[in-house]
């Protein structure tokens, strides 16, 4: 069902002023290009400016400095887009991923389940596993021995809690999440692959939101832990003992090796590979598809990932790339000759 709130019950949300009505009845967000009359839209790039003039949105977020290029009912705040970020959850329409206690899960008898917790069809809770208030558990998840999820969060369908896991308070794990599975941990005798049991846990903290597909690896010996507040992407691998500090965002199909330490605040972009026992400091940016095969000791941004280029020019650039050897060589050579030139004998 669509939730139904004026302008000023906006504003007052997202401490905005209205200019227009404050009356108006908004139906949904939306964005500029398609919204309707009774749509909320917001303009959060100057890229978009254009379509204030073309949108049919009944009202638009805007920043101050915009407000003069449209004309009709309007929030302005500085911070358009978490403005939106706000408005979007207030009118979210998402479904629950469970309602009630459906008849075919199957709950140990000694898990502690709050009365006000949700769990879906087919759905398993194991022996121990203690589970908090208003926590909804999707259908088809299973929940090891002793695993404890705290209040409020919520798993959608078929997500996997392995023993002794730990979540906090808050959290979001989408559809396919892996949470506790064994790391990649081996011993090599003569050519035979020996399992190294992997003991330790996985810790998570509270406000923390994990994409579909994705996998975060129990610790070896000590644990994996992941701080409040950390964002992680669908199909991301998190291997065994690695640590990501809070605030911190990892993009999609990124890959962080064992041992890995993530500081706070940190934003890794999409299919960056991190090496393993690496140390990342607070407030590091790594672009998208970078390779990380030493510690970061100063924030900042980092990259090396290489851009696209048509294809004739990328074969040019690997042919120059595989001679820099010799260029390098001949480049010395010529210094050389030059420096006799200066000098002569």
């Amino acid at each position: 069902m669509e939730k139904h709130y004026t302008l000023a019950m906006l504003a007052k949300l997202i401490d905005a002023e209205v200019h227009g009505d404050g009356n108006f009845v908004v139906n949904k967000i939306a964005t500029l290009a398609n919204a309707s009359s009774q749509d909320i839209a917001f303009l959060a790039n100057k890229k978009y400016r254009s379509q204030l003039t073309t949108t049919q949105a009944g009202a638009v977020i805007l920043a101050p400095s915009e407000a003069e290029f449209f004309s009709g009912h309007k929030l302005i705040t500085s911070d358009p887009y978490t403005a939106y970020a706000i408005i979007a959850q207030e009118l979210d329409t998402t479904p629950a991923s469970a309602n009630g206690v459906h008849p075919s899960a199957t709950i140990a008898s000694d898990a502690v389940v709050s009365a006000s917790a949700h769990i879906g069809a087919n759905a398993v809770i194991e022996s121990g596993a203690i589970i908090g208030d208003n926590v909804e558990i999707g259908a088809n998840c299973f929940i090891g021995k002793y695993a404890k999820i705290a209040a409020r969060t919520k798993l959608w369908a078929n997500v996997t809690v392995y023993h002794e896991v730990e979540i906090g308070e808050d959290c979001l794990f989408q559809t396919g999440a892996v949470i506790g599975s064994d790391g990649f941990g081996y011993a090599n005798k003569q050519g035979r692959w020996i399992k190294i049991p992997q003991v330790g846990r996985v810790i998570i903290g509270n406000h923390v939101e994990v994409g579909a597909n994705t996998v975060i690896d129990r610790g070896a010996i000590d644990d994996t832990i992941v701080h409040d507040n950390v964002i992680i992407d669908n199909l991301c691998q998190i291997a065994h003992n690695v640590e990501i500090g809070s605030g911190t965002a990892i993009a999609g199909a990124t890959v962080l090796a064992g041992s890995v330490r993530i500081g706070k605040f940190c934003q890794i972009g999409g299919m960056v590979a991190i090496n393993g026992h690496n140390e990342i400091c607070d407030g590091v940016v790594i672009t998208g598809m970078s390779m990380v095969i030493s510690s970061i000791t100063e924030p900042g941004v980092y990259s090396s990932g290489v851009p696209h280029s048509t294809n004739l020019e990328w074969r040019k650039s690997m042919a120059h790339l595989r001679n820099l050897s010799d260029f390098k060589a001949r480049i010395r050579a010529l210094e050389n000759q030059v420096e006799q030139l200066k000098h002569p004998e």
